[in-house]
């Protein structure tokens, strides 16, 4: 963050950017990842059934969901989508496991998915606990730069 004194005069600095956003886009931009290779990996298992395309498709839709779910998470429906995506994510790992049958093991297609389902849990949880220090420190510059006095608790940290 730049200091007021490197402002231009008469601009306020800008509120910091979300870390929770930060972090919950890296989250959803890996599962994309994930999702294509998963697809590319159906598809190679499984090239000779009529579903293969079916189940490269369909993850290659899924990728694009994720990704464009990005764009909305500053928007009110952003972390419910998200929510809701990891549930999407999981079950095509397991429908996917389900319908191949070529050595892909049902139980083991829920490891990506309930690992991603953490990340994406520990993204959100954190991504709020530190805007909400981040805003804080914020509000606290803002007052300093204004000129006012910092609270008498902050003051005793700096001793």
């Amino acid at each position: 963050m730049t200091s007021p004194e490197n402002q231009p005069s008469g601009q306020q600095p800008k509120p910091p950017r979300s870390v929770k956003t930060l972090f919950a886009s890296s989250v959803l931009c890996l599962e994309a990842a994930l999702m294509v290779f998963f697809g590319l990996a159906a598809w190679g298992l499984n090239q000779h059934q009529w579903y293969a395309w079916w189940l490269f498709g369909a993850s290659l839709v899924l990728a694009g969901v994720l990704v464009a779910a990005c764009a909305v998470l500053q928007r009110p429906i952003g972390y419910p989508l998200g929510w809701a995506l990891q549930f999407v994510m999981i079950a095509v790992f397991v429908l996917g496991a389900m319908v191949s049958g070529e050595g892909l093991i049902v139980s083991m297609a829920l490891l990506p998915g309930l690992g991603f389902l953490a990340c994406w849990w520990y993204a959100v949880t954190t991504g709020e606990r530190l805007d909400a220090e981040k805003m804080e420190r914020y509000r606290l510059e803002q007052e300093y730069a204004a000129g006012e006095d910092l609270p008498a608790d902050s003051e005793e940290k700096d001793s």
